[in-house]
């Protein structure tokens, strides 16, 4: 608005104006509501993720889980991002505090949300499949590393996966200058080529809720700790280019 326009405006008009702002959101909106998506959107994603491993022929090798995880994660962060943006990792949620995308005071309760969505997810699939094939799939956790000497390759792996996908979130969703409403289908699609392409390397997790929550249900901690450090790592990676160079100026801290 010019200072003509603003000038030409009565007092009862500017009044007016002043009671027409947007109400200040209620408490439950900002605070619980979120983390409340995040309990019922990670559910979901580990849910049908587990059931495609549990569930995968071996005729279609990657290719099924692959799909699987990519087209879960994108439509529930269609359904359910805005009202949380969408996170349903510990790793996302991580590097999307750090540019300045998600309230610091609510990363913990995020992730609790979004370990505790893993554990029911896991349990859910584990409920409604075989025994047999739940024991030959290991409950759907991650068993590809089985020696000391692959944990380098499947750690890397990790830690460059998890950057592409929090990458894909961050500048997708949170950076305006690129953000784009096709946000959720290029980070399942990410999710996806992942998966295909690393799958056989570290299983291509990039996600610590997706990998607590079935080795909860099935007790299997063999090299756990990969998907836990790989992932934050990944995580705080994407934060802290995006934070140098990668962002807008009101992300960037320099060179703006």
């Amino acid at each position: 608005m010019t200072d003509t326009e603003l000038g030409n405006m009565t007092f009862k008009e500017m009044e007016e104006k002043e009671t027409r702002k947007e109400p200040k959101p209620h408490w439950y909106e900002v605070y619980v509501q979120p983390c409340i998506a995040e309990l019922v959107g990670t559910t979901l994603f580990v849910f049908i993720g587990c059931l495609s491993v549990i569930e995968n022929s071996s005729d279609t090798g990657s290719l099924q889980p692959a799909l699987a995880h990519g087209l879960a994660l994108g439509l529930t962060i269609a359904i359910l991002g805005g009202i949380s943006g969408g996170h349903f990792n510990p790793a996302v949620s991580l590097g999307a505090s750090i540019i300045g995308g998600l309230n610091v005071i609510l990363v913990v309760p995020y992730w609790i949300c979004q370990l505790s969505g893993g554990m029911i997810g896991a349990a859910l699939a584990k409920a409604l499949t075989l025994e047999e094939k739940f024991a030959n799939s290991s409950g759907a956790t991650f068993d590809v590393v089985s020696s000391d000497g692959q944990v380098p390759r499947a750690l890397g792996a990790e830690i460059v996966m998890t950057f592409f996908l929090v990458l894909a979130v961050c500048m997708g969703a949170v950076n305006r200058k690129t953000a784009t409403p096709l946000a959720p289908f290029c980070i399942g699609f990410t999710v996806t080529a992942d998966i295909l392409a690393g799958g056989a390397i570290s299983g291509a997790c990039m996600n610590p809720a997706r990998a607590f929550g079935p080795a909860v249900v099935s007790n299997y901690w063999a090299y756990h700790w990969i998907y836990w450090v790989g992932p934050i790592i990944g995580g705080l990676l994407v934060g802290g280019i995006i934070r140098l160079l990668l962002g807008d100026p009101k992300i960037r801290l320099f060179l703006k």
